[in-house]
């Protein structure tokens, strides 16, 4: 008994990964609203019914997978952050990461961009991507490595500079990996956030 009460957590522990791996593949291709729970059990291979046994309803299975990718990405900005560096270097891992993502796992940056304003209430404290990066801002203030006084409006700026171009890869305007444009992102993040080349002196 013991044995196959083990085989059926397994395979609910995989067929509960299927279901958000085809979700995710779905929901950046489609959108939320888009993608039908018949779409996605197909996808799964199982009936419809049986869906409702791992989520209570296809908005459960996007704010789970939103809160997961969002989290870990919130996570790695945060390194990034720690290692305080020159702002610069700071930018352009920063871009790094975010090219390395879109260019890696397209249907995950996808999604995360396309959703985050429907999702960002299903974010734990202490994983928000916009307060990371605010937080960085700051610190670049404080030390007199930007000129943009308001830490928000800063991450903002820059992170409309690599956003906005990953918007235009999304619908096939920019050929290419995004990796390849990185200096250039990079270069236009620094400067949206004010980047100086020498810290002001205090």
């Amino acid at each position: 008994m013991a044995k196959v009460a083990r085989k059926h957590a397994r395979d609910g522990v995989a067929t509960r990964a299927r279901i958000e791996k085809e979700a995710l593949r779905l929901f950046a291709l489609k959108g939320v609203d888009g993608a039908t729970i018949r779409d996605l059990s197909l996808a799964v291979g199982v009936a419809d019914a049986a869906l409702y046994r791992y989520f209570p309803s296809k908005e459960d299975i996007a704010a789970e997978i939103f809160t997961r990718h969002y989290g870990a990405l919130a996570l790695a900005v945060r390194d990034i952050g720690a290692r305080l560096q020159p702002f610069r270097d700071t930018v352009r891992a920063l871009v790094d990461l975010f090219c390395d993502l879109f260019d890696h796992s397209p249907d995950v940056f996808t999604f995360i961009l396309l959703n985050q304003h429907t999702h960002l209430r299903y974010v734990r404290p202490g994983e928000n991507v916009v307060e990371e990066l605010s937080q960085i801002m700051a610190r670049a203030r404080s030390r007199g490595e930007i000129t943009v006084d308001d830490a928000d409006l800063a991450a903002a700026m820059a992170l409309g500079a690599v956003l906005q171009p990953a918007v235009f890869k999304i619908y096939g305007r920019l050929p290419g990996a995004l990796r390849d444009r990185a200096e250039t992102l990079a270069a236009a993040a620094a400067k949206a956030a004010g980047c100086v080349d020498r810290p002001a002196r205090g």
